[in-house]
This record gives C-alpha cells, structure tokens and sequence, in this order.
C-alpha cells in the first residue's frame, strides 16, 4: 500500500460521505446488518486465523473475538434509532423568547481505526460497529503482525462494503504513518501508550479528535485482602491470566495480597493453573502463543532477571513460541517488573499487610492509571469506596474481566491507559459531535440584551437579569 493509494481511498471515502447517504439511520442499520451477517458467515474462517496467529483454540476465538462483536453489532441495530433521535430542549427563561433547542447526533465524517494484534476481531469490526453507528465512513488499518486474520477481516470487509465506504489497510508501521499524514475526522487507535503519543502528535496537526484505548504503562493491579476467598480469587485469576496467553489489555499485569493470606493463595493459584493447562502449558495444544519470537524472547529474558523467585512455570517451547504462565513470588512493589506492562503470561505477586492497605493505595495512585483494577474481599463496602475514588479505566470487584461484557456501560481508560469510550451508546457517542441548534422567535424580542446597557433602565436591565441567575 503506497502513500498515494492511501490518499485516493480517504478522498474516495470523504466524498462518498458528502453525498449525505450515511446520515440515514436506517440505511446504516442496513449495513449493520451486512455486518453481523459477514461475520457470522466467517465465523470458521476467523477462528482459524486466530488459532494460526496466537494458538487459540476455535471455543476460545469464539468467546474472545467473534461472540463480544457479534453482540455488540446486535445491541447497536437494536437501540441505533433511540440513539440518534434528536433531543429536545426547553430553550428556558433566559432565552426567551425561543422555546425549543434541539441537539443533533451528527457523524464526524471519514474516519481511521488503527487496530492491534491481541484482539484482531473485536477491536477493529468492533469499533467499525460504533463508527457505522455513527454514520462515518472507515479506514481500518489492521495490524501487520495477525496476517491471518487481517487477510480474513479484509475479505469480510471487501465482500460487504465498497472502498469508498469501509476499507481495509494492511502493511506496518510506514503504512501506519502513510494514514496518519491524511486528515481524518476521527482516529480511534488502541494499543501502547508510546505509539499513541506518536498518534495524538500526529492528529494534533490538524486538530483531530482521538480516542484511545491502552493497556496502561505500569499495568493492572489486582489486590487481594486477607477476608477474600483465596480459592475463588485463585481461580478466576488463574483463568484470566492464562486467556490469550496474558496478551490482553485489561489482563492482570501483577497482583498485591495480603501477606497474611500469601502462601496460601500461590498454593490455590498453583491448582487452578495445572487444572487450566497442566504443569506445564507451553505443551498444552490448547493453551495459546505469544504474537511473534520476539515477544516470547522477551517474555523468557524478563522471567530469567526473577528464575531465583520463580514459584510456578518459568518454562517456555521457542518452537512454537508458547510460555507457561509464570507466577514469580516475592516481588517488592518498586522493582522494575511491576513498573511496566507485561503484556505476556509473567503474574509477579507483591505482598503487602492488610492493616497497611491505605499505603498500597496510594503507590498504585501515584503510578500511571491503569485500564482495569480488580479487588477480592468480603468488605464490599470497603471496596466501593476505593474504587470510586481511584482513577482506571474499570474494574470488577470479586471477579475478572467481565465487567467488558455488560451492555450499556462504556469501555474505557484514563490517562496512559487512554482516553474516550465505546460500546454500545457509548460508541455512537463517541463517533459523533453532538450539535446544539436553537431556533429563535422574531416576535416579543426583550431588549434585555442590548445596547445602551447604561441609563434610565440599567437598573431595571440588571435586576432582571439576576433573576435568571438563580
């Protein structure tokens, strides 16, 4: 893909929108439909690309990817009519003599959705879905490093839309740049904190608006308090970390636990792991790899700096690039390996003294907003509290991972873990400008707002005036 193709599909796409046609809701529930329909008819092809990219088995592929999109697409053709309805206001006394104001839900225009590798599906049609809804047109740039299934998404998309509607881009990081040098209405890029920079700079030339959805720069914490239920917090944890080979944004990057409760939830987290993938995963037909050599020579060289402290796991297959989940105990909460985000299948555990939970607070405070924060305890009370006073994307409190799968409640992150929000109406949001229009009256027109403010009538001027500051 050259520089100059790039630029006849965004100038194809911008005046397609210019014709008007996506501002109908229903011919975009149409393509909606067209959507769901695709994806549904690929279902195989997508779950075999990802079992050839990343080692996931089709119920995995299925549950990870094709089943959170296809749900979400479902919900927006659903509820896409209640959303883009034009509100209505009442103008109020100190517009007078108007009486309505209206705001529109109008589409940004051509927009660019830059998509990672860890969930190929989900995060590129799933975001597609939210623009769609919106009434956008879409450049999606997929990653280069899941081949199969960016050559199965650019199938679904080029059997379902034309260029100058929705298209596909594959290539690397030049590509990747190509698109960042045309002027979008919209980019939506979800990845590491460090290429978003690269991504906002770039938007910032031509004042762009950004969403960002990252994985957070010292990662997600997960606390367990001396009252949780070990055995429970043990498993779901266990489950997670070993989804898509840790390889997951909101995954969790290290967890604190009480010292009190320590040993016996390594123990419990031993269990639950072995009974997930056995002893030792990297031989497990059913346990997924890492992304790329390069990503599992990095995942064997960090867990080599800890071997000394490696509890569970610390081996790996280079052949087929899997390594097994590694739990690393203990870890003091300022070294290096929980000030960064993994992104691999390393859990370093951080003791810590429940009466000094204020304290842990407080350095996961100071340190960079995560994008999930999970808590295990019986004080729900307790956890709420915190929880609503911290600053993350969201979180669960006694579970992992599923607050993604509520409808109507948006996906999102702060800080270094990003900015903006999808899902639902959340992404119809997000992929349109929300318009105020008033519409005036040219009769009993009050001449409060006008010149002269000085004279006989300041008085009278200013006294009414302050009424409406009530």
């Amino acid at each position: 893909m050259t520089k100059e193709e790039v630029e006849r599909i965004v100038s194809s796409q911008r005046d397609f929108f210019k014709t008007g046609v996506t501002y109908d809701v229903n011919w975009r529930i149409e393509q909606l439909k067209k959507l769901y329909d695709a994806i549904s008819r690929h279902e195989s092809d997508i779950c075999q690309a990802l079992h050839e990219d990343l080692g996931r088995s089709y119920a995995e592929g299925y549950l990870c990817d094709v089943l959170p999109t296809l749900a979400e697409i479902s919900e927006n053709i659903k509820h896409l009519k209640s959303w883009a309805r034009t509100e209505k206001h009442f103008s109020g006394l100190l517009a007078f003599p108007s009486v309505t104001t209206e705001v529109n839900f109008l589409p940004y225009g051509v927009t660019l959705i830059i998509a990672p590798f860890n969930f190929p599906v989900m995060l590129s049609l799933g975001v597609l879905n939210a623009a769609i809804s919106g009434g956008n047109t879409a450049v999606i740039k997929v990653s280069s490093k899941s081949e199969a299934c960016s050559k199965v998404i650019e199938q679904i998309i080029d059997e379902t839309f034309p260029t100058e509607y929705v298209k596909v881009i594959g290539g690397g990081h030049d590509v990747a740049d190509f698109c960042l040098e045309e002027r979008f209405d919209k980019i939506f890029y979800t990845g590491s904190p460090k290429v978003a920079k690269h991504v906002m700079e770039c938007a910032s030339k031509n004042l762009t608006p950004v969403a960002l959805e990252l994985g957070g720069e010292t990662g997600n914490w997960c606390i367990i308090r001396k009252d949780a239920d070990i055995k429970d917090a043990a498993r779901k944890i266990a489950f997670f970390k070993v989804l898509n080979s840790g390889q997951i944004c909101i995954n969790i990057n290290q967890v604190a636990v009480a010292e009190e409760v320590a040993k016996e939830f390594i123990e419990e987290l031993k269990i639950a792991l072995i009974k997930n993938v056995g002893e030792n995963a990297s031989i497990n037909p059913e346990y997924p790899k890492l992304i790329s050599k390069s990503a599992y020579e990095k995942c064997a060289k960090e867990t080599e700096e800890y071997r000394s402290r490696i509890v569970f796991g610390g081996v790996g297959d280079e052949k087929s690039i899997k390594y097994a989940p590694t739990v690393i105990f203990p870890v003091d909460i300022n070294e290096n390996i929980v000030q960064h985000e993994l992104f691999c299948p390393i859990l370093p555990i951080v003791q810590f003294k429940d009466s000094e939970i204020d304290k842990l607070i407080n350095t996961i405070e100071v340190r960079e907003h995560g994008l999930a924060l999970y808590v295990f305890t019986k004080d729900t009370r307790w956890a709420k509290r915190t929880m609503s006073r911290m600053q993350f994307g969201g979180g669960c409190i006694n579970e992992v991972v599923m607050h993604i799968m509520v409808k109507g409640v948006p996906f999102n992150g702060t800080g270094h873990s990003g900015m903006g929000a999808y899902h639902g109406i959340w992404g119809f949001r997000e992929f349109t400008h929300p318009q105020t229009v008033l519409k005036g009256c040219n009769r009993f027109n009050l001449p409060l707002r006008e010149h002269p403010y000085e004279g006989k009538n300041s008085k009278l001027k200013l006294s009414v005036l302050r009424i409406f500051a009530r």
